[in-house]
């Protein structure tokens, strides 16, 4: 199973030479297993992100995460309560950022590897995470 970050995510669907081969062929591989996942806060910061014109899109982002919700092969997971509490009982967590948090609580809760450019998530994730 592999959970995509944000950024993974935006970069898979739109511009997969952005990630690595190795994220690449692992996003890849779990779409063809229906083993791929993002985290509902990637749909809360793709829009932050689109509004305050640090990112744009081909689409609206209403309907760039419609259409992905869409794909067969790639499923939002919620935010459950044991995934908030979890978030912020991970030990030495490098950010501050609650999604990032969030996003690392959901790929354990699921036992999914996280693929990550975020090299401070790459390194609290260990073997966990791909870049």
């Amino acid at each position: 199973m592999i959970l995509l970050d944000t950024h993974a995510w935006v970069w898979w669907i739109s511009n997969p030479e952005l990630l690595s081969q190795a994220g690449r062929e692992a996003a890849d591989e779990a779409a063809h297993k229906r083993e791929l996942f993002v985290f509902t806060i990637s749909s809360w910061e793709l829009a932050l992100l689109v509004e305050k014109g640090r990112l744009a899109l081909t689409l609206d982002v209403r309907d760039w995460i419609a259409r992905c919700e869409a794909f067969p092969f790639l499923t939002f997971v919620p935010l459950s309560n044991a995934i908030a509490v979890e978030s912020v009982r991970l030990p030495a967590f490098p950010h501050a950022d609650p999604a990032d948090r969030i996003i690392v609580a959901t790929a354990l809760s699921l036992g999914a590897r996280l693929v990550t450019k975020d090299e401070k998530l790459l390194t609290y994730a260990q073997s966990r995470a791909i870049w």
